[in-house]
């Protein structure tokens, strides 16, 4: 099944294609929809001519900046996030040799192996990591042994807890509510 998550059929395209937009995607995904930060990595491959993290590796960090702040800019905060981006685009380079999909890949490995790859890539803690292993793994044919055990709760079937679980606007209003949900319990747990 097609990757849906920004509603906008150019970008879901190119985040179902690129395992690099996937990943930018995820890494922009805080302080903004979900839907702006996984249109991101479209809006920057408009830009330079396609989404190469070798590219995006060399590039001279201020104009990189500028290509991320040009309206509409790719992020909330587009400067800082234009070097969170290239950080991650150097990893991916250095350790994977520009190919994204190495992360989960190379030598076939478990899913805490996976998480443990993720977890060490600039801007991904270690629920960003958790969620985007259960992305790989509910919606991305990732078949690593122990991937729903490494992604903790949001490996879980039938909950609809994080971007791994929208397929489709109903799915995306789950999300939201699931999230308003733990938000205000944890308002009230705080008193």
């Amino acid at each position: 099944m097609p990757l849906w998550i920004s509603g906008d059929p150019a970008a879901d395209a190119l985040l179902d294609a690129d395992p690099f937009a996937l990943l930018v995607g995820m890494l922009l995904d805080q302080q903004m929809t979900m839907e702006a930060a996984f249109a991101g990595p479209h809006k920057l491959a408009q830009r330079m001519g396609g989404l190469d993290p070798v590219a995006i590796a060399q590039a001279e960090p201020a104009a990189f900046e500028e290509l991320c702040a040009t309206p509409p800019a790719v992020h909330r905060y587009p400067r800082a996030m234009a070097g969170r981006i290239q950080a991650v685009a150097r990893e991916v380079v250095d350790a994977y040799g520009g190919d994204t999909a190495r992360l989960w890949t190379d030598g076939a490995p478990d899913g805490p192996t996976v998480l443990c790859r993720l977890e060490a890539l600039p801007g991904f803690g270690a629920a960003k990591a958790r969620i985007f292993l259960a992305l790989l793994g509910k919606q991305r044919g990732l078949d690593a042994p122990g991937w729903r055990e490494a992604a903790g709760p949001y490996g879980e079937s039938g909950v609809h807890r994080s971007v791994a679980d929208v397929t489709d606007p109903q799915s995306l209003a789950l999300v939201r509510a699931t999230k308003q949900a733990a938000k205000a319990a944890a308002r009230t747990a705080r008193g």
